[in-house]
């Protein structure tokens, strides 16, 4: 190394736990919106198409994502949405005008159907009820159609339905985005506060053991922001588990460097949604803390342009489909590095969304699924992040950007999973033109040799992969070493790596 180069240091330590990690952090989100259900999971006549219409390749993805959570059916989408409509015999379903996206809505799929996909690919669900055009009456009895073991009305009705047992959700969110103008049925805080409540309230009578997510703000832009957070959690923090965050980000300047600082802004959202929490919390003597659910997050930004010439009112038009690239990988890594920081309050994430909606997956019509840039650090943290967040103490060089400042060139979180015996460190490089030499500090555990070194890197970064070719892709690093409780590493410039580490490995 010359006299120059970058160098960074960080200490992982058993002492420095953070929180366990909640594995519902790596959930995801599907919306009845553009092709994520119609032509994204389900598609009749598909080769990989199974009796329910569900495209097998699409599943096999999920599944390798290991995806514990996933909401459901929105999004705009719920603010406008009859439950009603997506259950029986399909043949009797009505069509209706969807008026969030301005498509219509054929209900082929519904809650029974989207129940039986999620239980195939190993995912609970989060379902989101109407409180925009609905409310307590309509909330009350889905959750008897879908938890109660029968003999009543709603219960009964879904054994008539062909389900027997009850689906058992657990995770309940009460409406979405209810501080935004463009959401139908939306709500000044008081009043979403005071309805969110009475929905709650009577939910909880149905099934005592759900949990209940209240609506936080659309993103840390609006400018009702911390106050609606403040004026709601007055309302529903006795009857809430969670409160809800969104946070999407682009480069639409086109500056790299500023971009990749992004995360220092979820970093901020997160904190003031804590604090304001927190002040609620002091302000009604209570013990019990809330915990945040942020179900929806990711870059969005590629997709506004064309999105604008989509010919209204037709069934599963390609809305909101963005085609990543390598940067938008990197961001999302540093996202989820943030909510690993964040892991004492930070218990559920959702990608926002799976299948070929603003996703890490994408689709032909009769044709292939595949992998987007955004697959690989959420595939890696959703099965190298779980066991304990430690605090990783780090010391890196920084830079300015156009609206950050003391930005670390070092972006990284720890996981210790006690049961495998593992440690992995997750670290980005932000640096666009130079390599970081890291050393980091593992001598807590003793014993603990190198298990592999994933990096994911392309030298331009607006590389994007398609159907036919995946050039922006994980591969094994060579150079790194752990010896003597210390490990040694360049990190190229502008990736995303994973350090694994373990006892019963061997050093490659």
């Amino acid at each position: 190394m010359t006299s120059d180069t970058l160098r960074a240091t960080l200490i992982a330590d058993k002492s420095f736990v953070i929180a366990e990690v909640d594995k519902r952090i790596y959930g995801s989100f599907i919306e009845h919106l553009g092709r994520a259900v119609y032509g994204g999971i389900y598609e009749p006549g598909h080769t990989a198409a199974d009796s329910l219409g569900f495209r097998g390749d699409v599943k096999a993805l999920v599944k390798e994502l290991n995806v514990p959570i996933i909401r459901y059916p929105g999004g705009n989408f719920v603010s406008g949405y009859n439950w009603e409509d997506g259950v029986g015999p399909v043949e009797h379903r009505p069509r209706r005008l969807e008026l969030a996206w301005r498509t219509v809505e054929p209900n082929e799929v519904g809650t029974n159907e989207f129940m039986e996909w999620a239980k195939e690919v190993g995912s609970e669900v989060m379902m989101a009820v109407n409180l925009g055009t609905r409310g307590v009456d309509a909330a009350r009895n889905l959750l008897e159609y879908c938890n109660h073991p029968g003999g009543t009305y709603w219960s009964d009705l879904r054994r008539q339905h062909g389900v027997a047992q009850p689906h058992k959700i657990k995770t309940w969110c009460l409406g979405n985005e209810m501080d935004g103008p463009w959401q139908i049925g939306q709500k000044t805080a008081a009043e979403y506060g005071r309805l969110a409540y009475e929905t709650g309230k009577a939910m909880r009578l149905v099934d005592p053991d759900i949990e209940l997510v209240s609506c936080g703000s659309s993103s840390s832009a609006m400018p009702t922001f911390p106050e609606w957070e403040a004026v709601t959690l007055e309302h529903t923090y006795d009857v809430a588990d969670y409160v809800s965050l969104h946070q999407y980000y682009g480069n639409r300047d086109n500056d790299s460097a500023n971009f990749l600082a992004r995360s220092m802004d979820l970093e901020h959202f997160i904190r003031t949604v804590t604090a304001t929490c927190d002040y609620i919390k002091a302000k009604k003597r209570s013990k019990k803390t809330m915990y945040l659910s942020f179900d929806e997050w990711n870059v969005w930004y590629h997709s506004n342009e064309s999105d604008t010439k989509i010919e209204p009112w037709t069934i599963g038009p390609a809305q909101l489909e963005d085609h990543y690239n390598f940067e938008d990988a990197l961001l999302i890594g540093s996202m989820l590095i943030t909510f690993l920081r964040h892991a004492d309050r930070v218990k559920m994430a959702c990608l926002a969304q799976l299948v070929n909606v603003i996703a890490p997956i994408m689709t032909e019509a009769g044709g292939a699924a595949w992998k987007q840039t955004i697959f690989y650090p959420y595939l890696h943290a959703s099965t190298y992040g779980r066991g304990l967040s430690l605090q990783p103490i780090v010391n890196s060089p920084k830079y300015d950007a156009q609206d950050y400042t003391d930005v670390p060139y070092l972006d990284s979180a720890i996981v210790y999973n006690e049961e495998s015996d593992e440690l992995t460190i997750f670290a980005i490089n932000r640096h666009l033109e130079e390599a970081l030499e890291l050393k980091c500090d593992v001598r807590g555990f003793e014993g603990y040799r190198l298990i592999e070194h994933i990096v994911l890197h392309h030298d331009d970064l607006k590389a994007v992969n398609t159907a036919q070719e995946q050039i922006v892709k994980p591969r094994q690093a060579s150079g790194t070493e752990c010896k003597d409780g210390y490990v040694e590493t360049l990190l190229t410039k502008a990736s995303w790596n994973v350090i694994r580490l373990g006892k019963a490995a061997v050093n490659s």
